[in-house]
C-alpha cells in the first residue's frame, strides 16, 4: 500500500518587475481579503499602504480597491461570461487581480497597455505565473469586445446595478420612485467634506488657507461649517489639520448637531460615541457636559485622539448603552444623541464594500438593537428633554419602524417635526437619501421627554 502522495511545494511569488505591477500585487491581495475575507476596505488599505512608497502609487491603490469593491458585482459577473469555467479557490487572488484590472480599464479609464502589462506581471509576481497568460487573453478580449460584454451585464439588475439583489429588492420597496437615483449615487465617488472647528478657527479663514495652498474648495451653501474640497486628497496634508482646524464629516452627518439645539451648560450623551466625529461637534458648538459613551473600548481610543487634535474634552466611557447600572451615575441627561447602529445603507458610495459585506438577514437583529438602545436610554433623559436619534441608513425597518413601535409603547414621548431641508418625509423623521444635495443618505427624528 503506497503512502500520500507528497504536497507540491508552493510556488515561490516573485518580485514585480515594474512599479505598476508592484500596486496591483497589493490591490489583488487586499481586494481578494475585503470580498472573500469579509475584511473592512479601509483596514485591507491601511494594511497594504505601507508597502508602496510612492505617493502616487498610494493614491493608485486606494483608487483601485474603492473601485473595484464598488463594482464587484460587475466585473465578477464579467469574468463569469469571459471563462468556460471559473478560477478554482486558490487561484482567488487572481481572480481579484482580473476585477482590478477590469475596474482601471474601464472605471479609472487608465491606459489598456500599462494595466495589461502590468496585470500579467502581477500574476507571475503573486506565485500564480501559470495564470499570465489567461490574464493577459482575457483583459484583451474585454477591451475587444466590451460592447456586447456591457449588454449582457446590464441585462441583469445585479449586475448593471453592482448591488446585491438583496438590497435592490429592499430599496425598490421602501423607495420605490428614488430607486433609481440611489443605486446610480451608491456607484458614484462621494466628494470629500470637511467640518471647520469653530474653536480653533473660521470657515472664511480655513478656505483663504486652502485657497493659499492652491487647493480648490468652497463654502457649503447649507450647512454653516462645512467646506467642500473639489477632489479627495490626504486630508493630514492640508493646512490646519495638525492644529486641530477641522475634520473630515459628510454634510448628513453634520446636520445632528443642529437637532440636538445644543445650549452652554447642558448635559449630553453621545450613546455610540465613536469614532467622534459627533461628539467633537457638539463640543464645538457649545460648552457641554459631554459624556462619549461605546461599548467597543478599542475604538474610544480615537475619540481621545480626535478630541486631542481638536482642543476638545469629554468623559469617555466604554460601556454599554443598554446596560446602564454599568456606567451611568443616575443623572439625567438634557440631550441624548443615539446614531445608532445600523446596516449603512446610506453610505455605500462612500464604503462601497458595505455591498459586499452585508446581508439582508441582518436588518432584523440591527432593529432589535435599535429597539433596545432606545428603551434603555430614554429614562436617562431629563424632563423636556430631547433625545436626537439617527442612523446611516435608508431602510424603513431601522427608521420609521423603530421609531414607530417605541413611540406606541412610550407615554411620555412625542416626535417634534422637522424642516423639510433634512429630506423626505419618513414616519416621525426624515430621510436624506444617497447624493441628494451632495450628502450621504442619513434619518433623522427628534424625540421630546414630556413628562
Amino acid at each position: 500500500m503506497s503512502g500520500p502522495r507528497p504536497r507540491r511545494p508552493a510556488r515561490a511569488r516573485t518580485a514585480p518587475s515594474s512599479p505598476g505591477a508592484a500596486v496591483r500585487v497589493e490591490a489583488a491581495r487586499a481586494l481578494a481579503r475585503i470580498a472573500f475575507d469579509g475584511v473592512s476596505l479601509r483596514t485591507a488599505l491601511a494594511e497594504a499602504n505601507p508597502r508602496i512608497a510612492d505617493p502616487r502609487d498610494r493614491a493608485l491603490l486606494a483608487a483601485s480597491l474603492f473601485e473595484a469593491s464598488r463594482w464587484w458585482l460587475r466585473f465578477d459577473a464579467a469574468l463569469a461570461l469571459l471563462m468556460d469555467k471559473p478560477l478554482p479557490p486558490k487561484a482567488r487572488e487572481v481572480r481579484a487581480l482580473l476585477v482590478v484590472g477590469l475596474a482601471q480599464l474601464a472605471i479609472l479609464e487608465l491606459a489598456d497597455y500599462a494595466v495589461v502589462a502590468s496585470c500579467v506581471d502581477a500574476a507571475r509576481a503573486l506565485g500564480q505565473p501559470q495564470y499570465a497568460g489567461l490574464v493577459n487573453a482575457l483583459l484583451r478580449r474585454w477591451m475587444r469586445e466590451r460592447a456586447t460584454l456591457d449588454a449582457r451585464l446590464d441585462a441583469d439588475p445585479v449586475a448593471a446595478s453592482a448591488h446585491p439583489r438583496w438590497l435592490i429588492d429592499a430599496i425598490r420597496r421602501d423607495w420605490p420612485e428614488q430607486a433609481d437615483a440611489i443605486l446610480a449615487a451608491d456607484n458614484v465617488e462621494a466628494s470629500l467634506t470637511l467640518r471647520v472647528n469653530r474653536r480653533r478657527t473660521t470657515r472664511e479663514a480655513l478656505l483663504d488657507r486652502l485657497h493659499a495652498a492652491g487647493i480648490e474648495a468652497s463654502a457649503h451653501d447649507a450647512l454653516p461649517e462645512a467646506i467642500r474640497l473639489a477632489a479627495s486628497t490626504d486630508v493630514t496634508r492640508l493646512p490646519g489639520y495638525a492644529e486641530g482646524a477641522f475634520s473630515v464629516q459628510d454634510g448628513a452627518a453634520q446636520h445632528v448637531a443642529d437637532l440636538l439645539d445644543l445650549a452652554d451648560g447642558q448635559r449630553v450623551l453621545d450613546a455610540c460615541a465613536a469614532p467622534g466625529g459627533k461628539s467633537a461637534h457638539i463640543l464645538e458648538r457649545a460648552a457641554v457636559d459631554l459624556v462619549a459613551l461605546d461599548s467597543d473600548a478599542a475604538r474610544l481610543t480615537r475619540v481621545g485622539e480626535n478630541l486631542a487634535r481638536l482642543g476638545l474634552a469629554a468623559d469617555v466611557r466604554a460601556g454599554d448603552a443598554t446596560e446602564p447600572a454599568t456606567w451611568w451615575d443616575g443623572r439625567p441627561f438634557d440631550r441624548i444623541l443615539l446614531d445608532a447602529p445600523c446596516s449603512a445603507t446610506g453610505i455605500v458610495r462612500r464604503q462601497p464594500d458595505i455591498k459586499l459585506h452585508r446581508r439582508g438577514s441582518d436588518v432584523a437583529p440591527l432593529a432589535a438593537t435599535q429597539r433596545r438602545l432606545l428603551q434603555a436610554l430614554w429614562p436617562m433623559l431629563a424632563k423636556g428633554g430631547k433625545l436626537v436619534y439617527a442612523t446611516c441608513s435608508i431602510l424603513r425597518a431601522e427608521n420609521e419602524a423603530v421609531l414607530a413601535g417605541f413611540l406606541d409603547a412610550c407615554d411620555d414621548a412625542r416626535a417634534l417635526p422637522l424642516p423639510q431641508r433634512y429630506g423626505h418625509a419618513a414616519g416621525v423623521g426624515r430621510q436624506n437619501l444617497p447624493g441628494e444635495g451632495g450628502m450621504d443618505g442619513f434619518h433623522y427624528a427628534v424625540l421630546e421627554k414630556t413628562a
